[in-house]
């Protein structure tokens, strides 16, 4: 049975929801940014008017003034887009319980057996082509402006929809019509809509990826999707699989019902800073704040031990590397970090500037890895015991009253509580091995 998937994305959500809340800032360029003062004073989200304007997500707030003289800037208020979020999927639950989140704002639906989508549509819901049986575009995209119109009418913000018979396709789709529109890549015309787009506007190509297929002279899609599957293979791995078979619409992964959790893979979390970092000494230090984060939460989370340790780097320009390591499992802030920037030492070299940094771990071990004769040597376990002594102080009396040296240096980065607070997190990322 042909699969009807909605991908909804909610338009430029937290300006929206300030709008909402604010109708004088109605047809006005708007911006929402963090707090300067804190050294978060950049471009979260900002109005189509802003967009216009030049205005990008991650831009410092003197370069959005800069681009944009008339700019309305508000502060974040995320405690209440939390809530506006959750309001939006109580719509979609009314359609189905097929629904599962892809971050704050977008969500994608199943609604292949949604009767109340269904029995709103009067129209012929098929059409037939060489014998073949596929949804009509009409019925299509009646079901993505039934979403967007109960969406509008009971919350008060905008969505974008996609509409496809896979979550890759559909996640594009929701892409190509902003804001406020609903796009189909139907099964009967998905080669002509999509193949000659470029092939970093597939879901899951990062920025190494698309340049490495560029290389290839798969330029599009459509090139992509006519790749030698050995080829494709050899380059990328089980990888380059996955790519083919998004790109040729093969993509049969599930939306999950909205009660399922996912296993937790990693655990992580960036930054994204005011000014251009430039010495390595500070990024030691950012690094240390993020690891520490990374390293309570992973304590937190009951996941044991993590074998791997992601580094992710954003520069002045907005361009993003990322690349990883195995380790000796872990769970120690030091180590997290010591690994964190090693893999900076040697991949990042002077001068740079750095705007934004992530650190993320993976391959938990669940509890089951064992002491080895060499960190009983090195005091794992009382390590260990200092930092969750640590953990209870900071939720006692707060993040700044127990610091290492490195990051009590600088006292704005002392303030810096990440693990509480963080900004923006990479969409696409690529990951690969060191060396």
């Amino acid at each position: 049975m042909e699969r009807i998937i909605i991908h909804s994305d909610l338009n430029n959500f937290y300006a929206s929801v300030e709008r909402k809340l604010n109708p004088s800032l109605s047809g006005k360029p708007v911006a929402v940014c963090g707090n300067r003062e804190e050294r978060h004073g950049i471009v979260l989200a900002k109005s189509e008017e802003a967009k216009k304007c030049g205005i990008k997500t991650g831009d410092t707030v003197w370069q959005a003034q800069k681009k944009c003289k008339d700019l309305v800037i508000v502060p974040p208020r995320f405690g209440l887009y939390i809530e506006y979020s959750k309001r939006v999927r109580a719509v979609y639950a009314r359609y189905t319980d097929l629904i599962e989140s892809y971050g704050i704002d977008e969500c994608w639906l199943d609604v292949t057996k949604s009767t109340l989508l269904f029995a709103a549509y009067g129209g012929e819901k098929y059409t037939v082509e060489d014998g073949v049986k596929y949804y009509s575009d009409g019925f299509l995209r009646h079901l993505g402006d039934e979403i967007r119109n109960a969406v509008k009418e009971d919350v008060g913000v905008t969505v974008s929809c996609g509409v496809s018979f896979n979550k890759v396709y559909a996640k594009l789709g929701s892409d190509l019509k902003k804001p406020d529109g609903t796009s189909v890549i139907s099964k009967l015309r998905y080669k002509q809509i999509i193949y000659g787009l470029p092939v970093e506007d597939l879901l899951f190509v990062g920025k190494a990826t698309a340049e490495k297929l560029r290389g290839m002279g798969l330029t599009t899609i459509g090139r992509l999707a006519s790749a030698d599957d050995g080829l494709m293979l050899d380059k990328f791995g089980k990888v380059g699989q996955t790519l083919l078979r998004n790109a040729r619409g093969l993509d049969d992964d599930p939306v999950r019902h909205m009660d399922d959790r996912r296993e937790m893979k990693s655990i992580g979390n960036s930054s994204t800073y005011a000014e251009d970092v430039t010495d390595l000494r500070r990024v030691k230090r950012l690094l240390y704040v993020l690891s520490e984060s990374v390293a309570s939460r992973l304590r937190e989370s009951g996941q044991g031990l993590a074998d791997t340790v992601h580094l992710w780097v954003r520069d002045s320009k907005l361009n993003d590397f990322s690349v990883q390591k195995k380790v000796r499992h872990t769970a120690l802030c030091g180590e997290i970090a010591s690994h964190a920037y090693d893999l900076f030492e040697k991949n990042i070299k002077p001068p740079f500037k750095i705007r934004s940094l992530g650190v993320t771990v993976s391959g938990f071990d669940n509890g089951k890895s064992q002491i080895t004769l060499d960190e009983q040597v090195g005091n794992y376990g009382k390590r260990e015991a200092v930092e969750r002594c640590v953990d209870v102080i900071r939720k006692k009396h707060g993040y700044d009253k127990l610091q290492r040296g490195i990051v009590a240096e600088e006292p704005n980065e002392m303030r810096n509580d990440v693990k509480n607070t963080h900004l923006i997190k990479p969409a696409k990322i690529d990951y690969p091995d060191e060396g």
